[in-house]
């Protein structure tokens, strides 16, 4: 019995469609648990229980815990490896992994800095510059992600084959057009989430937590 406890547009998107994913491969089921972070349902006592982080995603598998992405995906990768949700050849695995990673500890944290700039400042002057300054590194780091897709070939991003790096990249875009970074001035990058929404498990995801992809306003 697999559970996944998330919240929809946060990056629970990545193991959620992870577990489409495995579904559309394997037959394999799992309950989709929801938690209202604008209701501080991820701070309640029965949720810490579970995380004591009060973050999402978390992973309940037969009744053991798992929290944090990277080792989500690790997990089902190697419990599925016939799904393919990172590759197979070792060194190609790792560098995969590593783009994880990266997109976990530095692009995340930067985002965070932007929708959250109270966790870093106290008076509003100051959230005011850690939102700039967030959002500034924010657009260097989505531009930096655009150029490497502009040089790839393929729909996905590792060629044509859907992966979880598909699922956090996407995000990542999502949550750029939510810090006033319009998509379209990042076509490639744009582009490729086009594409990545069309397939099954991700637009099952997708409809699950009822996303719109571009939050985008023009002022």
């Amino acid at each position: 019995m697999i559970e996944l406890y998330y919240s929809p547009g946060a990056c629970s998107f990545v193991p959620h469609v992870g577990l489409e994913m495995v579904r559309e491969a394997t037959g394999q089921t799992f309950e989709a648990k929801l938690i209202k972070l604008h209701r501080g349902e991820h701070r309640t006592p029965e949720y810490l229980a579970i995380n004591p982080e009060g973050q999402v995603p978390t992973l309940v598998i037969d009744g053991k815990v798992l929290t944090q992405i990277v080792s989500m995906c690790d997990f089902l990768d190697r419990s599925h490896p016939q799904v393919g949700l990172l590759p197979a050849d070792h060194w190609a695995r790792a560098q995969a992994l590593s783009t994880l990673a990266w997109f976990n500890n530095t692009a995340h944290p930067t985002f965070t800095h932007v929708f959250m700039p109270n966790k870093f400042a106290e008076t509003d002057a100051c959230q005011a510059e850690v939102k700039r300054l967030g959002r500034d590194r924010y657009l260097e780091l989505l531009t930096r992600i655009n150029g490497m897709l502009a040089a790839r070939s393929g729909s996905f991003w590792l060629g044509e084959k859907l992966s979880v790096l598909d699922a956090y990249a996407l995000t990542l875009l999502r949550w750029g057009s939510i810090a006033g970074i319009d998509p379209e001035s990042l076509p490639a990058y744009h582009a490729y989430v086009q594409g990545v929404a069309q397939a099954k498990p991700v637009a099952e995801a997708i409809e699950r937590e009822r996303l719109q992809l571009n939050m985008f306003r023009k002022a």
